[in-house]
């Protein structure tokens, strides 16, 4: 059976979604659309209560009272703080979650806190994956993005199903945290594949081509990427309002930055984009897509 195919065949599942920003409020809309019932909780209340108008879900004061009767509970929020005041506490949802009740969280977080959440889950009866997302706010909207998961494999494969309403591959990679180290691989790859097309575009910019017409080229053997296909023309054309911010991305860079430290690994070129995408940001380009590196070469 296809990953589509156990999706389409999956039994109706009680859920909760905490955190409805560009990535979170599309994500819940494809569990509703997949025929979950599902209750919503946003810190800003109107943003929980619009989404429940528009999908026909549940509007929650606190993730206590969503995660009541859950069997899943998908969170997508900002950082390790925001994840912990939706997770813990009175008002938290694991004081909410019933026994055996699975947590998903799709937040780009720290290894670290996805094994204290993991170790938390198991002494109160529940369970615990750290499920980073890749695809952006498009393959959200689109339902395709590519979920990274670690955490023990039982509650894995329940969750799986359910997750695929919103993703085209669900994959479990290791133990508790390996998600998010595997969303922090993931980071790096793209970090210096993004400064290397700036590179690109800025000398073939300086020596006369016309870039669009040599991306097309370039893109049909090895040079080709993600990156070169969905975004080299919009760096040709000094486009950026649009897709994954350099806020979010020097977030991510710092976590990633924060975990070397701790295990030793070697980040030269990772550290330096790092500092290029602060460069980017003092040119007021904090929201600006992170193809936007290439704006500090021309």
């Amino acid at each position: 059976m296809s990953d589509q195919q156990a999706a389409a065949a999956t039994t109706p599942a009680r859920v909760a979604f905490l955190g409805l920003g560009v990535m979170g409020h599309p994500m819940a809309g494809h569990l509703a659309k997949a025929g979950h019932t599902v209750a919503v909780y946003n810190r800003t209340a109107a943003k929980a209560q619009a989404w429940a108008a528009e999908h026909g879900g549940r509007a929650a004061a606190t993730p206590r009272e969503a995660a009541q009767d859950a069997d899943f509970v998908f969170a997508c929020v900002g950082n390790d703080d925001d994840l912990r005041s939706v997770v813990l506490g009175a008002d938290g949802a694991f004081a909410g979650m019933r026994p055996g009740a699975v947590f998903v969280d799709h937040t780009t977080a720290s290894a670290e806190v996805a094994r204290e959440l993991h170790a938390a889950a198991r002494a109160a009866g529940l369970h615990f994956v750290d499920a980073p997302v890749s695809g952006g706010q498009a393959g959200a909207v689109n339902g395709v993005l590519t979920v990274m998961c670690g955490g023990d494999a039982e509650p894995f494969e329940a969750m799986k199903p359910v997750a695929l309403a919103y993703s085209r591959a669900v994959t479990r990679v290791g133990e508790a945290g390996a998600g998010q180290l595997a969303k922090m691989v993931n980071q790096v790859c793209i970090a210096g594949l993004l400064q290397g097309l700036s590179e690109a575009v800025a000398f073939g910019q300086r020596a006369g081509l016309d870039m669009q017409q040599v991306l097309q080229v370039i893109s049909k053997g090895a040079a080709q990427s993600w990156q070169m296909e969905n975004r080299g023309t919009t760096m040709v054309e000094d486009k950026f309002d649009f897709g994954f911010a350099v806020d979010w991305m020097r977030k991510d860079l710092g976590l990633v930055l924060e975990e070397s430290r701790r295990n030793g690994a070697r980040l030269p070129v990772t550290a330096l984009v790092d500092q290029f995408y602060a460069d980017v940001q003092a040119l007021g380009g904090g929201r600006w897509d992170t193809s936007s590196l290439v704006k500090r070469l021309k």
